[in-house]
């Protein structure tokens, strides 16, 4: 008989649980780097910021996917997560380094569609990448 920790169900509220708290850390941090309020800013209706913090939101979900599927201990999967996590924010900062010839987080936070839509893709394709990589 298999102990309550070993438990299937145990396991993955355990997994979920650290999914959802880990969320709401890091959009708290990524609410910091922006220079603008995501939630207030999809409130009022701004397509731009919904699209990239959904961007954001699809990039967590998946690098802990690949964290969960390649990582039978919880604190491995949570460490391989954050580990994600910075280097999915490091891309991001990347993305407005690497555009000197506008603020990514202005134009986003303005309302431009295709400012948010290429930091969605952005995020999504980092999240693969880094995914890819911890699945090694």
């Amino acid at each position: 008989m298999e102990g309550f920790w070993e438990n299937i169900l145990v396991i993955t509220a355990a997994r979920y649980s650290v999914f959802i708290l880990s969320t709401l850390l890091f959009l708290s941090i990524f609410e910091l780097v922006t220079s603008y309020k995501n939630w207030e800013e999809i409130k009022n209706g701004n397509i731009a910021v919904a699209m990239a913090t959904g961007g954001k939101l699809f990039g967590i979900a998946m690098i802990f996917r690949f964290s969960i599927e390649h990582n039978d201990r919880l604190l491995v999967s949570m460490g391989w997560g954050i580990f994600g996590f910075v280097l999915l924010i490091a891309g991001y900062l990347f993305f407005e380094f690497l555009t000197p010839f506008m603020k990514v987080d202005e134009e986003i936070g303005n309302g431009n569609k295709a400012v948010g839509f290429i930091s969605m893709v952005i995020s999504v394709g980092l999240a693969y990448v880094i995914g890819a990589s911890i699945a090694g």
